[in-house]
């Protein structure tokens, strides 16, 4: 025979309403208490064990975002290493973000890679031409200078008698390259200038504004070559 059952209160469950009286149906309410107490576990370890497998690939993206950006401002921007630093006010404030657990630092991580995404839209835009590297900048002055130096050369050498050709090469080959030059310094100084010293990459200058005597005595001999 069975014990008897007890008649649960109204609005019970089915599986109460059917559990038996006395120690026996104790000891079952006891172990679906522990059983949900460890369905519920289960489900919490797992959840936060996702939540860590998040967090840790969330911490890989921020790196990997991180890393051209400071790059990139100490290469192209000139900004110190001591200026990239963490200071104390940020690391107290990057504590307190993830003093929640698991779940508090994966937002907090994924709130640093929507500011890591906002501040690489900033800084890779179109640049004006003060922001570009300082060789990139005065090339596009000394260049013109160039090819006008260019197109005299070829004019004198087209209209110049056969005879002076050599004089008219000696001569433009010696002023205008430098006239050239100096006139990019100039135009790079009032176009670029500012409280701080302006750097016009002479070197960059001396190559673009040599460039077309080099051309043209190639011109000049490959012609000179055909012609014998």
């Amino acid at each position: 025979m069975t014990g008897p059952v007890n008649r649960p209160p109204a609005g019970a469950s089915d599986a109460e309403a059917e559990r038996p009286a006395g120690p026996w149906g104790d000891y079952i309410a006891a172990a679906q208490r522990l059983d949900a107490v460890r369905r519920a576990a289960t489900t919490s370890a797992s959840e936060q064990a996702a939540t860590v497998q998040a967090a840790r690939q969330e911490l890989a993206a921020v790196r990997a975002r991180l890393a051209p950006q400071r790059a990139r401002l100490r290469q192209d921007l000139g900004v110190p290493e001591s200026d990239l630093v963490p200071l104390e006010p940020d690391l107290m404030a990057a504590t307190q973000a993830v003093a929640g657990g698991p779940a508090a630092a994966l937002a907090a991580l994924r709130q640093a890679r929507t500011t890591a995404d906002a501040a690489d839209a900033a800084t890779l835009g179109p640049r004006t031409r003060a922001e570009w590297r300082p060789w990139a900048r005065n090339l596009l002055v000394y260049g013109p200078f160039a090819g006008a130096v260019l197109i005299v050369q070829i004019v004198l050498y087209l209209v110049a008698p056969s005879g002076s050709i050599p004089t008219y090469a000696l001569l433009c080959g010696l002023s205008l390259p430098v006239l050239a030059f100096g006139l990019g310094w100039v135009t790079i100084g009032f176009v670029y200038g500012g409280p701080g010293k302006v750097d016009r990459t002479p070197l960059v200058g001396v190559v673009a504004c040599l460039t077309p005597v080099l051309l043209t005595c190639m011109g000049v001999g490959v012609l000179a070559l055909f012609r014998g």
